[in-house]
């Protein structure tokens, strides 16, 4: 059993679109094909995995630095005999020789890919959904049948007024989504206020809408926002400040009554850790949002839930950022709160499987092996011209 070969590709998910902080004209994404020897339905298994939204392609370092490691190694050392499978502990460590701790950088983007494009294959040489094997192996046989989703937009764009906002909202909520989540921060503080209210004469009461900032405020402006925000009883208030900025997340905690929501651009373990310890994050009611395919994949997600678990913190609290199937299966499979959905935008990346409703904000999840990415007709066709 061996890996054949490794390909990559980048793809354009350039849109119009802005946030707080940045636009979205040039962005791009990595595709990745792991292809191996093992043969399945007389093909052979093929694993394929890609980036998340906001961070742009990382074929370079992995061009120059993770594809020739794992090429290179005895393909002996990356089996996991005992399974009879593939071994992502295994990869991921010779991915990582030779790279010092810390600075993590746009690796932990491009070793993430990778990563999920490994567990895809992994999945399917076992031949059960991801959502299948994750249970088994780390939740003793204990899967959740649907993922609560609730629906990401309310982007910024060019002549967008507030009527053609309430009308994206109105669109989610016929698609089957109880909460929506809309941008904070590209705009003054009034006119934000006046978004937010045209959405809530959509979406009704203010736990049905999240709002975020994409970490655009500094200390004075995230207050200033925290104060006009608390009467509404939003559903959470999301990436005020740099994502680093402990000191503003904790001061915010003091103040701001409801839910908090960050942590989709932390990329370790580590950096989590220092979340929960530094930043005044409240196990009650605020949210956290790491994002595997950011932060070197599932094996180190892994590590930041058992970081988590040791600090106080059940896996329900993570509702992952970036809106695909990796992080859908993730949460099925080992308990998560749920799971971010892009279905407007980020296509064909963005989004779960063709023919699975979303029923009061929760999906369902293919039956088929692997991530699910054969179920997503325009997704694959992407992915297949790679392979």
């Amino acid at each position: 059993m061996r890996i054949v070969e490794i390909r990559e590709t980048a793809a354009s998910i350039a849109s119009p679109m802005a946030n707080a902080f940045i636009d979205f004209s040039k962005m791009t994404c990595s595709v990745v094909a792991v292809i191996t020897d093992v043969v399945r339905e007389g093909r052979p298994v093929v694993g394929y995995g890609f980036n998340s939204n906001g961070r742009y392609a990382q074929g370079p370092l992995m061009r120059d630095r993770f594809i020739p490691r794992i090429m290179e190694a005895d393909p002996a050392s990356l089996v996991d005999e005992a399974a009879d499978n593939l071994d992502p502990f295994a990869i991921w460590d010779t991915m990582m020789k030779n790279e010092k701790p810390g600075g993590h950088g746009e690796r932990s983007v491009a070793v993430g890919t990778i990563d999920m494009a490994v567990w895809d294959a992994v999945a399917k040489i076992a031949g059960v959904p991801l959502w299948r094997l994750l249970a088994d192996r780390y939740r003793g046989g204990e899967a959740d049948e649907s993922v609560w989703v609730y629906a990401a937009g309310g982007y910024y764009y060019p002549g967008k007024d507030h009527s053609a906002l309430q009308d994206e909202m109105k669109g989610y909520l016929d698609l089957g989504y109880d909460v929506v989540k809309m941008k904070i921060g590209g705009a003054p503080l009034a006119e934000d206020l006046a978004r937010i209210e045209a959405v809530l004469e959509v979406v009704g009461e203010g736990r049905r809408l999240a709002v975020d900032a994409n970490g655009r405020f500094d200390l004075q402006t995230a207050l200033a926002y925290a104060e006009a925000l608390a009467p509404y009883g939003l559903h959470w208030y999301e990436e005020a400040g740099d994502p680093l900025d402990y000191a503003l997340q904790a001061r915010l905690g003091e103040v701001y009554p409801g839910p908090l929501a960050t942590g989709e651009n932390l990329f370790s373990h580590q950096d989590a850790r220092n979340l929960l310890l530094y930043g005044g994050m409240r196990a009650d009611r605020d949210i956290l949002q790491f994002d595997c395919a950011l932060s070197y994949g599932l094996v180190e997600y892994l590590r930041t839930l058992k970081v988590m678990e040791g600090l106080g913190w059940s896996p329900r609290r993570v509702v992952p950022h970036g809106g695909h199937q990796m992080s859908l299966n993730i949460a099925a499979g080992l308990g998560l709160g749920g799971n971010e959905s892009y279905p407007g935008v980020f296509q064909p990346f963005g989004g779960f499987a063709d023919g699975i409703a979303v029923n009061e904000s929760r999906v369902g999840l293919p039956q088929i092996p692997g991530v699910g990415f054969e179920a997503k007709a325009n997704l694959i066709a992407v992915m297949r011209d790679l392979a």
